[in-house]
């Protein structure tokens, strides 16, 4: 009898133990899950942190351009993707007009006047026929007949917001290279051109629209010399008596 009693005893203790192993297992399964969760969540904050911190990091570079000549500084502008594409073929087309239509060279003359034509609104063009008419004594024919060329390189184009809002109005800045004769000593000059643009229909006219697909139109421009000081020797240098 005694016997049976200690399997029992023996059998219910074999049970309990089995038991708390089972308890002991669990608990640590939920711990390590709990450890697991807790390590996700703090990766998940530090990937999120060094995300938010990247654009702190970004360095913009830019370019400043100094004019040897003149001593004219202006920031060079650069693409960083963000800019809206209107702006980028506006800025094209504005310096193709200008490099187009104020150069001269009398083998290119013709061909540079109807280009520059195909960019004219209609008032814009009837000017421009007056300023090549043969009568004009200031028409590029007539002051350039010797063979004096002229070589146009634009600096830099700012575009400008009027009070009204409207976003259509531009300066070119350029520089004019007149070779007199075409092989006389070359004069530097310095131009501002302020330009009323805007976008319209295209020509049906197959050769106004291989020069100017998107309907560019140039309403209207106010051509001025850029007044540059001349650096003087006897200037004080800032900072010195």
């Amino acid at each position: 009898m005694s016997g049976d009693n200690e399997l029992a005893n023996y059998l219910g203790e074999a049970r309990g133990w089995d038991a708390d192993r089972r308890r002991l297992d669990q608990q640590a399964r939920r711990t390590a899950w709990t450890v697991a969760a807790v390590a996700v969540f703090v990766a998940s904050i530090a990937v999120t942190a060094i995300l938010a911190m990247l654009p702190l990091r970004h360095v913009e570079p830019y370019v400043i351009r100094v004019d040897n000549a003149t001593g004219i500084v202006d920031v060079v502008p650069s693409y960083s993707g963000k800019v809206e594409p209107v702006e980028l073929v506006t800025r094209y087309l504005l310096t193709h007009y200008v490099a187009t239509c104020e150069r001269f060279q009398l083998a290119t003359a013709e061909e540079d006047y109807s280009e520059c034509g195909a960019f004219n609104s209609a008032r814009r063009n009837q000017q421009w026929a007056a300023q090549w008419a043969t009568g004009n004594p200031d028409s590029p024919l007539n002051k350039f007949k010797d063979g004096t060329t002229v070589h146009v390189n634009v600096e830099a184009v700012s575009f400008f917001v009027r009070a009204n809002g409207m976003a259509d109005l531009a300066q070119v800045r350029f520089t004019k290279s007149t070779r007199v004769g075409g092989s006389g000593p070359e004069t530097l000059s310095h131009w501002i051109n302020t330009i009323h643009y805007a976008y319209g229909r295209s020509s049906s006219d197959a050769k106004t629209r291989r020069w100017n697909p998107l309907g560019f139109h140039i309403l209207d421009v106010q051509t001025e010399p850029e007044i540059i000081e001349p650096p003087s020797a006897n200037r004080p240098v800032e900072g010195r008596p």
